[in-house]
C-alpha cells in the first residue's frame, strides 16, 4: 500500500487485481510553464480540446476548484466530478475524482524537461470499489475511455501550444 499526501489531500492507493494504473505521455515543443499553465486553466479546455463539451465550476480558487468534467469518446458523452489541485511548486497537476464510475482515482499531470521537449504525462490511479467487477471494469474504463480521452487531450494540446490551432484533428 502507497499513501500520498499533499496539499490536504490523503490517497491510499493500493496495487494488485483490483488496482488499475494507466499512463499516457507525449512530447511537447513549447515552454515547460506554457504547458503547466495550460493544463491547469481548465476554462479554456472546451475551446483547445473538441472532445470535451464542458467544465463546469462548482468552487473555484487560484490552487484548488471543485468541477464538473464532461467529454465525449466516439459519440458516447460522460462526465464526472473532479477536485483539481494546482500545485504551482511541484509543477503538478492532480485530480481527484470524487463521483461517477471513478470516484476516488487519483490522476496526476507532469511535466519533464528533455533534450527533446518537456515531456507531459497523466497518470490515472484507481482501485476499483467492487473488486469482482475490476477484471471487466479495467478494459472498458481504463482502455476505452481513460486511456483514450488522455491520449486525445495529450495530443490536442501539444497542436494548440505548438501551433495555436484549436482544430485537432480527431
Amino acid at each position: 500500500m502507497l499513501s500520498v499526501v499533499r496539499l490536504g489531500l490523503s490517497f491510499q492507493i493500493i496495487t494488485g487485481a483490483t488496482a488499475m494504473h494507466k499512463t499516457n505521455s507525449i512530447i511537447m515543443q513549447a515552454s515547460r510553464a506554457e504547458i503547466f499553465e495550460t493544463a491547469a486553466n481548465l476554462e479554456n479546455w472546451p475551446k483547445i480540446l473538441p472532445h470535451y463539451r464542458y467544465i463546469k465550476y462548482l468552487e473555484r480558487d487560484s490552487d484548488r476548484n471543485v468541477v464538473i468534467m464532461a467529454a465525449t469518446r466516439s459519440g458516447i458523452r460522460i462526465s464526472w466530478t473532479s477536485e483539481q489541485i494546482i500545485d504551482r511548486e511541484k509543477v503538478e497537476v492532480r485530480f481527484h475524482h470524487l463521483k461517477a464510475f471513478t470516484k476516488g482515482m487519483l490522476v496526476v499531470w507532469t511535466f519533464q524537461e528533455t533534450p527533446a521537449g518537456v515531456l507531459v504525462q497523466i497518470a490515472h490511479d484507481l482501485n476499483f470499489r467492487v473488486p469482482v467487477l475490476a477484471p471487466l471494469a479495467e478494459p472498458i474504463i481504463g482502455d476505452f475511455f481513460i486511456h483514450h480521452i488522455a491520449n486525445r487531450t495529450l495530443q490536442c494540446m501539444k497542436t494548440y501550444l505548438e501551433t495555436k490551432r484549436t482544430n485537432c484533428a480527431p
